[in-house]
This record gives C-alpha cells, sequence and structure tokens, in this order.
C-alpha cells in the first residue's frame, strides 16, 4: 500500500460494485478470481493467479446459518486440510463475527495461529518485513465490504474465499471465489419486555393438572404451592372440576376473568397445537411454559411443529407483540425472586437451600437434566434464575442473554447450549459482548462436539448442533468463557460466582500447600493451553515475613521459601493462612491458591476428633473460621483446596457456606484459575476498548 492509496473503507466500497449490484438486486451469482480483480487490487496485496507457490493463509467471509457474516482465518494450502482437533484452541484457525470485530483486533486473533507463525517465520529467516501491515490491510478491506452486508437478508453473501502465499519476496492472493445467494426472511423480534411476565408472574395458569393422579401437571402444581407461590394467584384450566388441591379451576381460556402472566401447559405433544392457537386468537397471555417434549424431535413431528412455530412468529408482528413461548420439551422454571418453582421434579427429591447470602447468577440450559444435575453436586452455584428453554420454538438463547445481561442484579450467567436457531448465535455473541462489557461473566458449554455428539443433541431437543470450532471461536472473541467439557463448566460457573468481586490485575500466580506433589501440580496447571499463568515471583519482604512463619512454628528447617512453597505436613491452619495472606500482601502476586491439607494432624478439619476431642472444626484456631476473614479483607482471589475423601466433605462445606472458593483437586482449581483470569483480563482490554 503507497501513500497515495485510498482508505480501505473507500477502496472497499469502489471495489466491490459488482458484488453489492449483484446483492441489490437478490439474484445469486459466482465471480470468478478475474471479475474480483478491483476488489483484491484494494487489499494491496498482489493478484497472482499463475504462482505456483503453496497457500499460506485461507481468508474467507462466509454466511453462518448462527452467526451471520463471520470472517475466519488459517493455515492455507494442505495445512487447511489437517483436522482441527491436531491444533490446540485458535492455532489451526480463528473466527469472529463480522459486526464485533476490525482489522486490528482480528489480526491479534489471527497472531495466534499456526498459520500466521509460519508465515511471520519465513519472513523473518529472509530478513523481510513482518506481514502485519499487509494482513491488517487485507481484513480491513474484507470487514468493510462486509459491513454493509451484515444488515441484509441472511443468505445474499454465502462466501468470500481468498487464498494467500509468498510469491517472490511478496505476499499475493492466489486463489478467489465469491458466491453470493438467495436472500433468507429472519424471524421476528420476540417483545423480551413479557420475559419479565414469565419469571416474575403475578397470575398463573396451569394446564394438564390430573385430579385423580400425580401426573406431570400435577407435580408442577405441588411445587408451586409448595416453593411459596400463592395458591390465589394460581388458576388450573381443567373442565368439569372446580378445585384441586384447594386451587381453583375454570373450564378454559374463554373462562378466565382477565389476563394471565404466564400459563404453563404440560398436557400431550398432539393437545399443544390447538392450545397454542387458542393463546394466540384469544391474547389473554403473556408467556407460556411448553413442558410437553416430541415437538419437533422426532420426524412425524416436525413438519407440524414448525408450522406452530411459524405461527408463533407471525402473532409477534401483531399489535403488542404477541405472547411469548418458553420451550418445548421444557424442564420449567426455578424463579426465586418470582417465588416459584415449575419444575416437574419433586422438591424432596432436589432441595434448593440459599447457599448464598445474595443469590447473583442466572442458568440457563437447553436440558433441564443438565440444570439437575449441576445444582444436584454443586448446590453452591445458586442461581437466582434457573430455565431449561428446550426446543426454543419461541424464544431462544440469544433472547435470554440479552435479558439477563441487562439486569444489575445478576452478575453471572451460565448457558447450556445444544444449538441455535437461525441468526441466533448472532443474537448470543452480541448479548455476551454486551454482558462482559457491563462486568458480567458468561460461562458456557455447548454440546455436540463430536458426529455423534451432535446426532443426540438434534434427537434431545430438535436442535442443529452446528459447527463447534466455529462456535467456540465466535462465542469466545464475544468475550465468554467457552468450557471444553461438563467438568469444566461446573468449574469455571463455580469459580466465577465466587470470584466475581475479586480484583484480576494479572497473571501472577501464589502457589500453597503441605504435600510436594499438590505444589508441583498447581504449578503444571498454570499451562492450560491458550491460556497460562506464571508462578510470582516473591519480593524479599514477603520471603523474609514466609520465613518468620516459618519458624515461629518450628518449621523453618524443613521449608525452603519460594513458589510453589510445600510448606510441610506439619503446618497447621494458621500456618497455612498465614503464609497465604503474606502471599496476597505480595506485589508480585495476583491470585492465591493454597491446599488445606485436611489429612495432616495439625489441621483441624474433622467434624469431631475421638483422638484429641475439640481439635475440629469447632475449634476457633480451624481454617473453617480463619478462612472467611481473610478472604473477605482481601480484594485478590484465594481459593482452597481440600483433596480428600468424604471425611472432610463438612469442613469443605463449612468453608463454602461462608463464600470461600474451595475446590476438592488442586489441578482443577488452578487451572479453573487460569480460564477465568484469562477471560477477566480479556474483559477488561474490551471495556477499554469502547
Amino acid at each position: 500500500m503507497n501513500a497515495s492509496s485510498p482508505a480501505p473503507g473507500h477502496a472497499a466500497a469502489h471495489a466491490a460494485a459488482p458484488l453489492l449490484s449483484a446483492i441489490a438486486a437478490r439474484r445469486p451469482a459466482t465471480f470468478a478470481a478475474s471479475e474480483l480483480a478491483a476488489l483484491l487490487d484494494a487489499t494491496g496485496l498482489a493478484w497472482r493467479p499463475d504462482a505456483a507457490s503453496e497457500p499460506l493463509l485461507r481468508v474467507c467471509l462466509a454466511h453462518t446459518r448462527e452467526f451471520g457474516l463471520v470472517l475466519s482465518a488459517g493455515a492455507g494450502g494442505l495445512d487447511a486440510a489437517v483436522d482441527g482437533r491436531n491444533f490446540r484452541r485458535d492455532r489451526g484457525s480463528v473466527h469472529a463475527a463480522v459486526e464485533l470485530t476490525d482489522g486490528d483486533d482480528f489480526l491479534a486473533l489471527f497472531r495466534r495461529t499456526v498459520g500466521y507463525q509460519k508465515l511471520a517465520a519465513l519472513l523473518r529467516r529472509d530478513g523481510s518485513p513482518g506481514p502485519d501491515a499487509q494482513l491488517g490491510r487485507l481484513f480491513a478491506v474484507v470487514l468493510d465490504l462486509a459491513r454493509p452486508l451484515a444488515t441484509a437478508p441472511p443468505g445474499t453473501l454465502r462466501a468470500l474465499e481468498l487464498e494467500v502465499a509468498r510469491v517472490g519476496e511478496e505476499l499475493a492472493v492466489t486463489s478467489a471465489r465469491c458466491e453470493i445467494g438467495e436472500p433468507v426472511a429472519p424471524r421476528l423480534p420476540r417483545p423480551l419486555a413479557k420475559i419479565d411476565k414469565l419469571l416474575h408472574p403475578a397470575s398463573l395458569g396451569i394446564v394438564g393438572v390430573s385430579g385423580t393422579g400425580m401426573n406431570f401437571g400435577r407435580i408442577i402444581l405441588r411445587n408451586l404451592v409448595g416453593s411459596g407461590y400463592p395458591k390465589e394467584r394460581i388458576t388450573i384450566l381443567k373442565p368439569g372440576e372446580a378445585e384441586i388441591d384447594g386451587v381453583r379451576c375454570v373450564e378454559g381460556l374463554a373462562a378466565l376473568d382477565g389476563r394471565l402472566d404466564l400459563m404453563i401447559v404440560a398436557v400431550s405433544a398432539d393437545a399443544v397445537y390447538g392450545l397454542v392457537d387458542e393463546v394466540i386468537a384469544t391474547d389473554k397471555v403473556d408467556a407460556v411454559m411448553l413442558i410437553p417434549g416430541g415437538l419437533g424431535e422426532t420426524a412425524k413431528s416436525r413438519e407440524p411443529a414448525a408450522a406452530m412455530a411459524a405461527r408463533i412468529n407471525a402473532a409477534h408482528g401483531k399489535p403488542g407483540g404477541g405472547p411469548v413461548f418458553l420451550g418445548a420439551n421444557c424442564l420449567g422454571v426455578v424463579s426465586h425472586p418470582g417465588g416459584y418453582d415449575s419444575w416437574f421434579i419433586p422438591l424432596e427429591r432436589l432441595p434448593k437451600p440459599q447457599k448464598k447470602a445474595q443469590r447473583d447468577a442466572a442458568l440457563i440450559s437447553q436440558s433441564g437434566a443438565f440444570m439437575i444435575t449441576r445444582l444436584s453436586q454443586n448446590p453452591w452455584l445458586d442461581p437466582r434464575y434457573m430455565l431449561a428453554i428446550g426446543n426454543q420454538t419461541d424464544l431462544t438463547h440469544g433472547d435470554f442473554l440479552t435479558w439477563f445481561g441487562q439486569r444489575p442484579e445478576i452478575a453471572t450467567i451460565g448457558v447450556y447450549v445444544e444449538g441455535f436457531r437461525d441468526g441466533d448465535g448472532l443474537d448470543f455473541a452480541r448479548a455476551v459482548r454486551q454482558a462482559v462489557r457491563d462486568g458480567k461473566d458468561v460461562v458456557v458449554y455447548k454440546a455436540g462436539r463430536t458426529v455423534p455428539g451432535v446426532g443426540g443433541a438434534y434427537g434431545h431437543t430438535a436442535s442443529v448442533a452446528g459447527d463447534y470450532e466455529l462456535f467456540s471461536s465466535v462465542v469466545r472473541h464475544a468475550g465468554a468463557i467457552v468450557a471444553d467439557d461438563v467438568s469444566a463448566f461446573d468449574d469455571l460457573y463455580y469459580i466465577a460466582g465466587a470470584l466475581h468481586a475479586k480484583t484480576i490485575a494479572g497473571r501472577r500466580l501464589g502457589a500453597i500447600s503441605g504435600a510436594g506433589f499438590e505444589a508441583v501440580s498447581m504449578a503444571d496447571a498454570i499451562d492450560a493451553g491458550a491460556s497460562t499463568m506464571e508462578m510470582g515471583a516473591l519480593a524479599p519482604a514477603t520471603v523474609e515475613r514466609v520465613r518468620a512463619i516459618l519458624a515461629a512454628k518450628k518449621l523453618d528447617a524443613l521449608v525452603e521459601v519460594g513458589n510453589p512453597i510445600d510448606i510441610n505436613p506439619g503446618a497447621d491452619d494458621e500456618a497455612h493462612l498465614e503464609v497465604a495472606e503474606a502471599f496476597l500482601a505480595d506485589p508480585n502476586v495476583d491470585a492465591v491458591v493454597v491446599a488445606l491439607d485436611p489429612t495432616a494432624p495439625a489441621v483441624r478439619a474433622l467434624e469431631a476428633s475421638a483422638l484429641r476431642p475439640g481439635f475440629d472444626l469447632t475449634d476457633p484456631k480451624s481454617t473453617v473460621h480463619l478462612m472467611p476473614p481473610l478472604v473477605a479483607r482481601h480484594a485478590k482471589p484465594l481459593i482452597g483446596v481440600v483433596d480428600a475423601g468424604r471425611l472432610y466433605d463438612a469442613f469443605s462445606a463449612r468453608l463454602m457456606d461462608q463464600g470461600v472458593c474451595v475446590f476438592r483437586n488442586c489441578a482443577r482449581a488452578t487451572s479453573a484459575l487460569v480460564r477465568y483470569v484469562e477471560a477477566r483480563l480479556y474483559a477488561a482490554a474490551l471495556r477499554s476498548r469502547r
């Protein structure tokens, strides 16, 4: 690019005129490389279709079903054919929604890839200038072309593909292709304000309650009443009954005196279609929860379910926007602020005690069972709201994330995704970006990384699972913490909720244990693939402070002060926590993980000790009394590890009940911290670029 070259935006608009004209005319077309000469010239790269050089890079602007226009870049030529699973995260290729990136930002993403590093190494070897200036201009031109198309009907630009090689001393485009397709009409926007009626209903109706047996509808009724929702605000829609379990019944929608904020539908799938039409026609309900499965999940049901979804969508074009629908195949909702639990799991099988002083999290899951197992295994997740959204007949992941992202009382949002509806991935990515910029943590796990997993996701909630690599790259770039598996989701959602209020200033870790293997495990776990931390170099004052602590405990002859540090199994509760506080005070340490060594004889970790009565959790010198105030008085994160069996569940639970972040494995604790620190620092960078 010379000094007189036009700015990328003007160059792209002029050079892309044939493409834009074809799109404006809504006619499908395929443009060969010779027809893209003006566009290629605007990138500043030479056009060399006759070159024999192996392509090093592949750049693609493509319309995706979930995310609309996405810019992708990675290795070219034979390297592009290598299975992406052979690369670490972001090493094979990177992707970003056009709307959420620019040339410099995308170049920063691309620098992580093997393709970029290979190209840069070739140029360095020959003493040539680095590729950043040329690649930055290429990305900027392609993005400038894409921006006016981002709001066009989906499908107008299918793909623009460029392959880049090193030809002689320069970078050149050796292959180019562009394809334009028919536009696809998007769904109408849902009236998201009505989600408030779904989550905080002042009036509630139920269809499908048995007057004689314990069906799903009856269980839901019992859970509503058992969770404290007033009977007088519930109406059962059931012909021929006056009341069930002390709740009044009416003949149907037409018999209602006024409107319902929420109606829960727990009838058979075949009965849903007519009921939905009645809800739309009468306009007496603001929000509807569709519990039944089988809608769109079997070959027989797909056509009628799609027709029903189309009728629901059309209703959103009417004045007032029509009702909103949650589900189908939906476990239901737990809304603590709304005072109700509509899950059809009896309360005795899944109690929901308050584990946080202030519930400030939301959990959105396409699968109800996913939420049940998470909450059953770790009640300290303790979300304020839990929603099973099923197959997204109407309301989507993006809708709920947008709504929760605007709630000031919500700090952490967890999401389990099986698949997006068309275009909803972009709404979701937008919502992630806004929520993260507003100071929230968004943790996401997507099922369907493998071919069998994709098939399972479709069979479960009629979802189109989509490409996992694309999902992960786009959503992480938007700002979400993307978990690789269910265990990682548990760890990341928990740590985000526990550490959200803490200050994350850098990547320097302090690691403390009373066992050598734990110290080594924490040190090894700071390298989590694309995410890393480093061991902080202790300041001289910290070294002296720790030596004094160890001397007072008569451990100084046994321990070498460093980071990580093994303070010996002879260390008691105070020793562990005093060393932890010294590390927290060190200006070269940003976060601390301390293994609390519950099996060590000097640690007061038993509920009751037969050998030493009173040397247990009741002792004021026990960690359960000393650690919570230590955590509270420091802005830096402090994580405790209780790596021991069921005998020490009470020790762990007492700490967690008081807001201490506790893991049962030191490597998992450190790995989760590394990922969380990476996400928080990236979020801070996003906020600084507003």
